[in-house]
């Protein structure tokens, strides 16, 4: 199982598709974190969402456990045949979302010029980037 983790790096969710039921959440180069790569996360095909707008800690997405998503499933009703697309978001668990695999794509912000997202424009960018998913 492969885990996305950015500690310590302020994200805040960017916005919500409802038409594709796709949320993206976002963290800026900042001087107050002392990055310099812009991360982008999207989550597609999403059935359910329990969200902050802002994580000040970083994320930490991975599927949520048997004993987490027992609780997740009584308290929001969630199916049984969810337990593989449920996923948390947060170091502290209080954030999830009902999905399919969740992605991500980092690159130095200076590169990136005028582009404004990651997932604008080709891929790969013409710059160095990274980019990976959540199993």
């Amino acid at each position: 199982m492969t885990d996305f983790v950015r500690e310590g790096r302020l994200f805040r969710v960017s916005g919500f598709d409802p038409s594709h039921r796709q949320l993206f959440l976002i963290s800026e180069a900042t001087l107050v974190d002392r990055t310099t790569t812009r991360v982008e996360v999207s989550i597609g095909h999403v059935e359910l969402m329990f969200l902050r707008s802002l994580y000040r800690n970083g994320l930490h997405v991975r599927r949520a456990t048997a004993a987490e998503f027992a609780v997740l499933s009584e308290r929001h009703g969630i199916p049984a045949a969810s337990a593989e697309y449920t996923w948390i978001l947060d170091p502290e668990g209080e954030s999830f979302v009902v999905a399919s695999h969740p992605n991500w794509r980092e690159a130095e912000y200076a590169l990136m010029g005028e582009r404004e997202s990651l997932y604008d424009g080709p891929w790969p960018p013409e710059f160095p980037a990274e980019s990976g998913n959540v199993s």
